[in-house]
């Protein structure tokens, strides 16, 4: 199959993406008696529905995920991709649960995390049916719904079925990611004198885009304050004693695409001449870097840096509140991580928990023939296998690496308002799927 020969299942896929984008699938545990939340519970049964007008087995594990399944043996070739999706701000364009095109992209939120790879994943099997009967493997499409909250959906499944035996996750990039960055978390928790209220964020994974605050009145000199956020090109407002600051969303794991509108507010009240303790302590703990500087754990190793993001912050009894994830590189453990901080928080960073890196071989079979899908198909041999900071299925089910769906072409605005995908990523993905499982069928 080549890029050009996707075409044929064009009004399918579009009209697919169509409907899965249309369920506001944000996790919302123990809805009415559902583990994640009846819209997607009713995503999962829709995409199951899809799937089985084409023939495929397909099997509801619970609620918590399904699959589709073809082919024949002992050895299962998992995907896995997830049907659930990170929360919307008012900010959107265009309605984010109506897929919209407008000068080719196709506008809504999951179009590119990752309910498109969904619809790709099943084009790709759907134009695999007719050698079905050659295969010496199962494929096994795995529809999560947890993956944007802890993957428990897959936990559940591997619990339930064990792991599979090879396969990819199309909730990364192209060409293939052979390494994920582990992840520490935590909550930052600060008294302060002068803040009486503060909220911002919607997810943790996420860099904060608007933050609303309540200060005591005339605790900070206005002029300073307009000076910093004007020097920063940073949109506020004043409203009495509420400060409100917008940011730019971005994924936790690129906290550089993004500007965090918490560090900002805060960083322009410590400007501002606020003398508020937990103001001073953000400023010297976390300020406006993004690789954890002020704890000291700012390390980095031949794959990437360390990123540190800020994303929900709430008020709790007396305490300032600041949810806290951190990507660090792959040559570390998580215990140098958390013990670092432990050293330079000054006790304020509580409940330090995370998971140590993924890291598979570039030279092993299924790296290989993962690549060579995607170079028979895109011709690109300049960009290579790699690391990321995101973290996907691949840390919840054995034998598994992310393989695409991010093309390297645009920014797809994951996690932030106006998220899209491209009909020509649609193609490279069912293409690049296609030959992924002929490939893998071989080893």
């Amino acid at each position: 199959m080549k890029k050009q020969d996707v075409i044929q299942y064009k009004e399918s896929i579009i009209e697919q993406l169509s409907t899965l984008c249309s369920y506001k699938s944000v996790y919302t545990p123990d809805e009415e008696g559902t583990p994640f939340g009846v819209e997607n519970k009713k995503c999962l049964e829709k995409a199951l529905e899809i799937a089985g007008s084409y023939g495929f087995k397909t099997v509801n594990v619970d609620d918590y995920c399904g699959y589709v399944e073809m082919g024949q043996g002992e050895e299962i070739i998992g995907i896995l991709a997830h049907l659930d999706v990170v929360p919307v701000s008012d900010s959107w364009n265009t309605d984010p649960f109506t897929l919209t095109l407008i000068d080719d992209k196709y506008y809504a939120r999951g179009t590119s995390d990752d309910k498109g790879a969904v619809v790709a994943s099943l084009a790709a099997m759907r134009a695999l049916k007719p050698l079905e009967h050659t295969f010496t493997k199962r494929v096994r499409l795995i529809l999560g719904c947890n993956e944007e909250s802890g993957s428990r959906c897959i936990k559940y499944y591997v619990k339930k079925y064990g792991h599979v035996d090879y396969g990819f996750t199309p909730d990364g990039d192209f060409p293939l990611v052979f390494g994920e960055k582990g992840m520490v978390g935590g909550l930052l928790k600060l008294k302060s004198d002068k803040i009486l209220d503060i909220k911002g964020g919607t997810v943790r994974n996420t860099v904060c885009a608007a933050v609303e605050i309540t200060l005591k009145e005339n605790s900070f000199n206005l002029e300073k304050l307009d000076k910093f956020f004007k020097e920063n090109d940073i949109i506020y407002s004043l409203n009495g004693n509420t400060l409100i600051v917008n940011g730019i969303a971005a994924h936790a794991s690129i906290p550089q695409q993004g500007v965090n509108a918490i560090s900002y507010a805060l960083e322009g009240l410590y400007y501002a001449d606020i003398n508020d303790k937990a103001v001073d302590s953000y400023h010297h703990l976390v300020g406006l870097g993004y690789n954890g500087e002020g704890l000291k754990i700012d390390f980095e190793d031949e794959y990437g840096k360390l990123t540190f993001n800020v994303g929900v912050c709430y008020k709790e009894d007396d305490y300032l509140c600041f949810t806290i994830d951190i990507r660090f590189p792959v040559t570390l453990k998580k215990e140098l991580i958390i013990n670092t901080i432990k050293e330079n928080d000054k006790g304020l960073i509580y409940g330090l928990d995370g998971i140590d890196p993924l890291f598979y071989s570039p030279d092993l079979p299924m790296i290989k023939a993962l690549h060579k899908a995607y170079v028979d198909v895109t011709n690109d041999t300049v960009n290579q296998p790699k690391v990321i900071g995101g973290g996907t299925y691949a840390k919840s089910m054995n034998n598994i690496v992310a393989f695409g769906c991010d093309d390297l072409k645009h920014n797809y605005h994951i996690h932030d308002d106006n998220e899209f995908v491209s009909w020509d990523s649609l193609e490279t993905q069912v293409a690049c799927y296609y030959h992924a499982i002929l490939n893998l069928m071989e080893i």
